[in-house]
C-alpha cells in the first residue's frame, strides 16, 4: 500500500532512462502527461545554443511569436479567443501530433501570420490615406469661410504661383500666395502661435478651426482633437519658415486654392477618393475580421499544442543524445511508489509505437522497442515532495513559502491545518463575523469547479487558493465566538446565568450581583455590560494566550524528537531534546499549571486574596525561596527546585553535543598523518568530509569540528533559552487581537444600529435602514476583511517563527517535476 506522503515526505528514487531516438519525443510526451519525474540537467557544462535540439526550440518560439501576432490582432478589433480548458486527464501520449501534424502546424502558422500581417499592414495604410483625406476635406471645408467668393486668383502673386505651383493630386503639399493651410494637434496650436509670434515678430495673421470629430495620429495610433489653421503673411523666405516649423511640430500641410471655383473641384476629387479609399479599407478590415474570428476558436489549442512540444525539446535537451547508439539517456527523481505507473506507461508506449513501425514497414512482429528504465543509487540529496489534494495544498504551500521540509523531516503542512485556522479563530472570536466568512469561503468551495474556469485577478485568485483556509477559519471563528458568547458584540443566554441581580436595593446603593452557580458553556451573558468587563475579559484572554502559545510550542517541540528518532540522531535527545524540554516546561509548563490551579480556587470562599502570577514568575527568579502571597503550599521549594533544573539543563545543552562529537571522532583521526583520512571510512557526513580535507599538523583536524559544532551549539543555546521567553510572549497578540476586535465590534454597533434606536416614526424606520447598510459594509470592509487578514498574518507568524522553529530545519530543495499542468499553467505550480 503506497503512502501517503504527508506526515512525511515520500521515498525518490533516482531511475535512468535509455529512450531509443526514434520514439524520444513520444516517450517525454508521456512522461509530462504523468507529470512524475523531475529530470537533472545532464549537459549542464553544454552552451545552451550547443545542444541537440536547439534548433526545434527555435521552431516552437518562432510559432509563438506567429501566433502573438494574431493574439495581438484579435485584441485590437476586441475579438477573444476562444479558451480551451485541458484537464489533466484529457492529455496523453493519445492526442500527441505526429511529425507531419507538427511541421503543417508550423506552415500554416507562417501562411496565418503573412496573411493577416499583410492585410493589417493593408488597412494600416488605408486608414492613414482616409484620415489623410478626411483633414484635407476639414482644410477645405474651412477655407471658405476664410476667403471671400471675389476673391479669386487675379489678386494672388502670380510669380509665386508659377514658381511654386506644384500639384495637390495625392495630398502633395504646396502654396499659392501669401498663406499656408493645414492641420495640427489641438494641445499644439498655443505652441505653434507663440513660435510663430516670436519668429516672425508679429508679421502674420493666423486663423484656426476646431474638427468636429477627433482624427487618426500615426504616430502616436491613437484618435486624438485636431484644429484647421490657416496663416497669412507676406515673403518667400518667411512663408519657407512658417512651413519648416508647422511640420517640426507635427502638422499636415495641404495645398488649397484660393479660387473659389478651383476649391470647389478640390472638394469634389477629394471626397470622391475619400469614398473610394473608405470603401476599400471596409472590405479589407471586413476580410480581416473574418479571416480573424475563423482562427480565434483554434489559436488556444493550437498554441497549447506548441508550448507542449516546446516543453519536450527543452527537456530532451537536458538528457544525453548518444550519437553512436541513437538513444537519449535521461536521469531524474521519481516518488517510490509511482515506479509502476512510470513503467507501465514506457511498457505501453514502446508496444504501440513498435506495432505502428511494423505496420508501416510491412511486418508482422509484435516485439516492441526497448525502453530501458533503471534505478540507480546515488548520494545526491533527493528533493521533497508531499503529496497534497485540493484541501490539503493551500495549507501546504502556506509553510512552503517559509522553506522546503529537509528531506523525510516531519511536514508542518499537516498539523497546520487544525492549529492555523483555530489560532486564527482565538484572536477573530465572533460567531456573527465568522459566519460571514464561512459562508463567503462556502461559496466559493460549492461553484469551485466554475470558478477554476474563470479569468480571475490576482485578489480573488488568493482567496479562491486559500478557500478551504478560509472555510475552517470562519467554522473555528464560529465555535471561538461561541465561547466568548459573541455575536456582533452581543450576547447570547442560551443557557440560565450564574448572576443574579438583588430584588431590594435602596437609592444610592452599589449595585451589584452575587454568584449563584455557573454557566453552561463559554463565557456568562451577565458579564456583557458589566462595568468590569473589559477587566475581566483582559484577564481572562491573557491567561488562556500564555495556555494556548505553551501548549502549541511543546506540541511543535515534540517533533523534534519526532525526527531525531527517526535520523536515527541520539546526540539530538540527549543534548538538545531533554535539556530544551526540561527547561521549556520547568519555567513556562509551571506557569501554566499555576495558571489553571489559580482558576480552579474560589479565593473568596477561602478569604484569601489571589496572587498575582507575574510577580510570583518574576521573584522565581530574582527571589528564589522567597514567596509574598502563597499560591499552594511547598511553593517555595518546587520553585527553587524547578529553577535549579533550568539552570542545569544550559550547560547540559551547551557541552553534551560537542563532547560526545570530540569523543566519537579524536580516536578516529589523531593516527591520521597530516589530516588526511581514508574516503571508505564509516561515519556520518561531516566525517566524511572531514576525511578528505589536508590541514596543517598545528590545527588537527578535530579541534577544527570541535570549535566549529562549540560555536553553533553556543549559538542554538543562547537562542533557545532566549526565544523560550520571547516566543512565550509572542503569543499575548492572541489576547490584544481579541480584545480589539470585539471592541471595535462593540463601538461599530452602538454607533450605527444602536444609535438609530434612539428615533421613532417614519423617520426611525429609515434611520433604522440606512444605519443597517452602513453597519453591513463597515463590518464585512472592516471587521471581516481588514481585521481578518490582520489576524490570519499574526497567525500565520506565530506558525513560521514560534511553531516551526522548534523542529523545521528547512533545507530541503522543492520537487519540481516536468509536467503538462506545470507548462500551461506555471503560475499554480
Amino acid at each position: 500500500m503506497p503512502e501517503e506522503a504527508m506526515f512525511r515526505s515520500a521515498e525518490m528514487s533516482m531511475i535512468q532512462f535509455y529512450i531509443p531516438a526514434e520514439i524520444g519525443r513520444e516517450t517525454l510526451y508521456s512522461l509530462g502527461s504523468l507529470g512524475l519525474v523531475e529530470f537533472r540537467d545532464l549537459n549542464s557544462k553544454v552552451n545552451e545554443f550547443q545542444r541537440s535540439f536547439v534548433g526545434e526550440i527555435r521552431r516552437m518560439d518562432n510559432v509563438e511569436r506567429e501566433y502573438r501576432i494574431l493574439k495581438n490582432a484579435m485584441d485590437r478589433r476586441s475579438i477573444e479567443m476562444t479558451e480551451s480548458f485541458t484537464g489533466k486527464n484529457e492529455i496523453s501520449h493519445a492526442n500527441i501530433m505526429s511529425t507531419s501534424q507538427l511541421d503543417e502546424a508550423c506552415s500554416n502558422a507562417q501562411l496565418l501570420e503573412d496573411r493577416i500581417t499583410e492585410l493589417s499592414t493593408a488597412s494600416e495604410g488605408l486608414l492613414k490615406r482616409q484620415m489623410d483625406l478626411k483633414q484635407y476635406q476639414q482644410v477645405l471645408n474651412s477655407t471658405d469661410s476664410y476667403f471671400d467668393r471675389s476673391y479669386t486668383s487675379d489678386l494672388i502673386n502670380l510669380n509665386d504661383a508659377n514658381n511654386n505651383d506644384i500639384s495637390a493630386e495625392d495630398g502633395d503639399v504646396s502654396r499659392i500666395g501669401n498663406f499656408i493651410t493645414g492641420v495640427i494637434t489641438r494641445i499644439k496650436v498655443p505652441i505653434l502661435e507663440k513660435i510663430l509670434w516670436r519668429v516672425l515678430r508679429g508679421n502674420l495673421f493666423m486663423k484656426t478651426t476646431e474638427i468636429p470629430e477627433k482624427m487618426f495620429d500615426p504616430k502616436s495610433k491613437e484618435f486624438v482633437d485636431k484644429d484647421c489653421f490657416v496663416i497669412f503673411s507676406h515673403g518667400e523666405l518667411i512663408m519657407s519658415r512658417i512651413s519648416k516649423i508647422c511640420e517640426s511640430l507635427d502638422a499636415d500641410l495641404y495645398f488649397v486654392d484660393p479660387d473659389h471655383k478651383n476649391r470647389q473641384n478640390q472638394k469634389v476629387v477629394v471626397n470622391q477618393k475619400l469614398t473610394d479609399v473608405t470603401t476599400v479599407l471596409e472590405n479589407t478590415d471586413r476580410t480581416l475580421e473574418t479571416e480573424l474570428r475563423v482562427v480565434a476558436p483554434e489559436l488556444d489549442a493550437w498554441w497549447t499544442a506548441i508550448k507542449l512540444e516546446k516543453s519536450v525539446y527543452e527537456i530532451m535537451n537536458r538528457c544525453y543524445y548518444d550519437m553512436s547508439r541513437k538513444c537519449l539517456i535521461g536521469e531524474g527523481w521519481v516518488p517510490k511508489d509511482d515506479l509502476p505507473r512510470i513503467q507501465a506507461s514506457l511498457d505501453e508506449m514502446s508496444t504501440r509505437f513498435s506495432r505502428i513501425s511494423n505496420s508501416a514497414s510491412g511486418g508482422n512482429s509484435d516485439d516492441s522497442i526497448p525502453i530501458i528504465m533503471n534505478t540507480i543509487e546515488t548520494t545526491r540529496t533527493p528533493p521533497t515532495y508531499f503529496k497534497t489534494n485540493k484541501f490539503t495544498q493551500a495549507f501546504q504551500a502556506m509553510c512552503d513559502s517559509y522553506g522546503t521540509a529537509t528531506y523525510r523531516e516531519v511536514n508542518p503542512g499537516l498539523p497546520t491545518i487544525a492549529t492555523f485556522p483555530f489560532i486564527f479563530a482565538i484572536m477573530f472570536g465572533d460567531m456573527g463575523h465568522g459566519f460571514l466568512m464561512f459562508l463567503a469561503a462556502l461559496m466559493l468551495v460549492i461553484y469551485e469547479d466554475p470558478i477554476s474556469k474563470m479569468k480571475r485577478d490576482e485578489i480573488f485568485d488568493m482567496a479562491y487558493y486559500g478557500r478551504y483556509i478560509v472555510l475552517l477559519m470562519g467554522a473555528f471563528s464560529m465555535y471561538t465566538g461561541f465561547v466568548y458568547n459573541d455575536v456582533y458584540s452581543l450576547s447570547m443566554s442560551l443557557f440560565t446565568s450564574g448572576w443574579k441581580w438583588p430584588l431590594e436595593w435602596k437609592e444610592g446603593d452599589l449595585i451589584t450581583s452575587h454568584q449563584t452557580g455557573v454557566y453552561a458553556i463559554g463565557l456568562d451573558p451577565m458579564w456583557h455590560g458589566a462595568e468590569n468587563a473589559l477587566l475581566f475579559a483582559n484577564s481572562y484572554k491573557m491567561k488562556l494566550s500564555v495556555l494556548i502559545g505553551f501548549i502549541h510550542m511543546s506540541y511543535s517541540y515534540m517533533f523534534s524528537l519526532v525526527n531525531a528518532l527517526y535520523f536515527h540522531r541520539p546526540v539530538e535527545i540527549i543534548g538538545n531534546f531533554i535539556p530544551g524540554f526540561i527547561f521549556l516546561h520547568a519555567i513556562f509548563g509551571y506557569l501554566s499549571i499555576c495558571i489553571v490551579y489559580k482558576w480552579c480556587v474560589d479565593w473568596v470562599a477561602i478569604g484569601k486574596p489571589a496572587p498575582s502570577l507575574l510577580n510570583m514568575l518574576i521573584n522565581m527568579f530574582l527571589s528564589p525561596g522567597v514567596i509574598d502571597n502563597q499560591l499552594y503550599p511547598g511553593q517555595a521549594t518546587v520553585q527553587v527546585i524547578l529553577l535549579l533544573l533550568a539552570l542545569i539543563c544550559v550547560p547540559c545543552m551547551l557541552l553534551i553535543k560537542p563532547l560526545w562529537f570530540r569523543h566519537t571522532h579524536s580516536e578516529k583521526y589523531i593516527s591520521l598523518p597530516n589530516g588526511q583520512g581514508d574516503d571508505h571510512s564509516e561515519g556520518t557526513n561531516s566525517n566524511n568530509l572531514l576525511s578528505n580535507l589536508h590541514l596543517d599538523d598545528s590545527e588537527p583536524v578535530e579541534e577544527q569540528a570541535f570549535g566549529d559544532i562549540m560555536i553553533n551549539q553556543v549559538i542554538h543555546t543562547i537562542e533557545f533559552c532566549l526565544n523560550s521567553v520571547s516566543h512565550t510572549a509572542s503569543y499575548l497578540r492572541l489576547w490584544a487581537l481579541s480584545l480589539a476586535h470585539a471592541q471595535l465590534s462593540s463601538v461599530l454597533w452602538t454607533m450605527t444600529i444602536g444609535a438609530s434606536f434612539h428615533f421613532s416614526g417614519i423617520i426611525g424606520i429609515f434611520f433604522i435602514f440606512f444605519m443597517f447598510a452602513l453597519w453591513f459594509i463597515l463590518t464585512v470592509c472592516i471587521l471581516v476583511v481588514m481585521e481578518g487578514t490582520s489576524a490570519m498574518l499574526h497567525a500565520l507568524r506565530l506558525h513560521w517563527v514560534e511553531s516551526m522553529s522548534k523542529y523545521f530545519e528547512g533545507e530541503g530543495i522543492a520537487y519540481k517535476p516536468y509536467s503538462f499542468a506545470t507548462v500551461l499553467h506555471p503560475d499554480q505550480a
